[in-house]
């Protein structure tokens, strides 16, 4: 016999329909939708300095003009400061290759060797420069081919710089019809969940606005701090491998590793004693306090409730899925993903799922029970009986 389809049935799955079709389609539109999510960050960022502009009294499409301008103006401001910084940094880094080769090949190999015992011939320059001789036929076929594609995606090419030139336009518009989308799009919601949704959207808010503002912060000091600290050092290439250091610390200890594995390289070969290296992990070992007990604290707080491990999940599942859309939106998204969960977990904690006491189990009254006291004497007894002070149950069958 056909149960009847309640009425609370019908539209939760209707409202599961409509959710797997709107993710299927972010799925399939993921490769394009590249300039609008970036477009959509630099709004949200935007968008609480708009507020505050229409609240002394100015229309939105000027507060919005204004706002643009101004991440406009400081875009440019860090492209013009950072571009022939970096540039220099990486002609550096260029110049000392050789030199780089030349500590691999000549102090740090042998070193590796003599510590893990292995066999000298593993690596030898000598037999990789005969085999890179030996399929020297090959490379002019692997260039050519490479030489096709890159000629066969000059539409690619030619699209990748129309979303980059989309993104300003997308970003301008978004701004200023930021309050009206969301006031249509809490319209559409229908009037049984809205309340439901208003509430989760504001919490999400809390946190994308802790997370996104704040961590770009903690970048930034720390890209300044690492960049800054390394050139007193005396580090050639200091700058660069600060900049990597800072830009790459969003995912947690990813900063560190890649910026103080690269600069104990660089110090080894530019200098090579004991002083510099000590003072490059001290420069380190201070950010890490810095970031662990100043930054994060003060400008993004615990709100967003991400375990580590959880983030290096999340950037690599967005990477897999999405590509780098997916790298560059995994934390807010995993952030929100925290938001609804925790509301799930409560609502679970609320249900009679979770309340419901039930029935006696036969089998577990059935079992012995073993008191151990505090003096660390034991008594049997029963489920029923209280346990005193200083008493803890086990089961013994």
């Amino acid at each position: 016999m056909n149960m009847p389809v309640t009425h609370d049935t019908s539209r939760r799955w209707q409202m599961l329909a409509i959710a797997a079709v709107l993710i299927y389609l972010l799925w399939l539109l993921a490769p394009v939708l590249m300039p609008f999510a970036v477009a959509g960050m630099l709004a949200y960022l935007g968008d609480p300095l708009a507020d505050r502009l229409e609240r002394l009294g100015l229309s939105r499409a000027l507060a919005a003009t204004i706002v643009f301008l101004v991440l406009v103006i400081l875009f440019v401001v860090v492209l013009l400061l950072l571009i022939p910084l970096v540039s220099r940094q990486i002609e550096n880094l260029i110049a000392n290759l050789p030199r780089y080769a030349d500590w691999g090949q000549n102090t740090a190999w042998p070193w590796i060797q003599a510590k893990l015992h292995l066999d000298p011939k593993m690596f030898q320059s000598d037999q990789l420069m005969a085999d890179i001789k030996a399929h020297i036929g090959s490379i002019g076929s692997i260039a050519t081919e490479v030489l096709g594609k890159v000629s066969r995606s000059g539409l690619g090419i030619v699209l990748w710089l129309t979303n980059l030139v989309l993104i300003p336009v997308v970003a301008f518009y978004l701004l200023r019809d930021w309050d009206r989308m969301v006031a249509a799009i809490d319209r559409m919601l229908p009037r049984s969940i809205e309340p439901t949704i208003a509430y989760l959207a504001r919490e999400s808010d809390k946190v994308l606005g802790a997370f996104v503002r704040g961590q770009l912060l903690v970048m930034l000091a720390l890209g300044v701090f690492y960049g800054g600290a390394l050139s007193l050092v005396g580090l050639s290439v200091g700058l660069l491998i600060g900049i990597m250091a800072g830009l790459l610390s969003f995912v947690p200890y990813l900063g560190f590793i890649v910026g103080f594995g690269g600069a104990v390289i660089a110090v080894l070969v530019q200098y090579g004693d004991v002083t510099h290296l000590l003072l490059v992990c001290g420069v380190f070992v201070v950010g890490q306090l810095l970031e662990g007990y100043v930054l994060v604290p003060k400008l993004v707080g615990d709100k967003i409730g991400l375990h580590p491990v959880a983030v290096i999940f999340a950037v690599l599942a967005g990477g897999e899925l999405f590509g780098f859309l997916g790298v560059l939106l995994a934390l807010p998204a995993a952030s929100v993903i925290m938001v609804l969960l925790r509301y799930l977990v409560e609502r679970y904690r609320q249900s009679e799922l979770y309340t419901d006491e039930g029935d006696e189990d036969p089998v577990i009254a059935e079992v012995d029970i073993v008191v151990h006291n505090a003096d660390g004497s034991t008594v049997e007894t029963d489920t029923t009986v209280p346990l005193k002070p200083g008493q803890a149950r086990t089961e013994q069958p």
